[in-house]
């Protein structure tokens, strides 16, 4: 268990690490065709559905190939 958990930390910190070295290349993710955002005066809404089908859709892969692979 201590080893998965370490495992996923590196994991979870070299995904951190991309995102803020490559975050002004991802400025379209979050703004896709189909993702809710509404701005109001006093209120804000913002439910990317789009993006988190395309991240379900990349993991889902990766998870697929790392079993074919192992």
């Amino acid at each position: 268990m201590g080893k998965q958990l370490i495992i996923i930390g590196i994991i979870i910190s070299l995904a951190g690490t991309l995102i803020w070295l490559l975050g002004d290349k991802l400025s379209w993710f979050g703004n896709l065709p189909g993702d809710i955002k509404i701005e109001k005066e006093n209120f804000k809404f913002y439910f990317p559905i789009t993006s988190m089908i395309l991240v379900s859709i990349a993991l889902s892969f990766l998870l697929w190939l790392f079993r074919k692979i192992f």
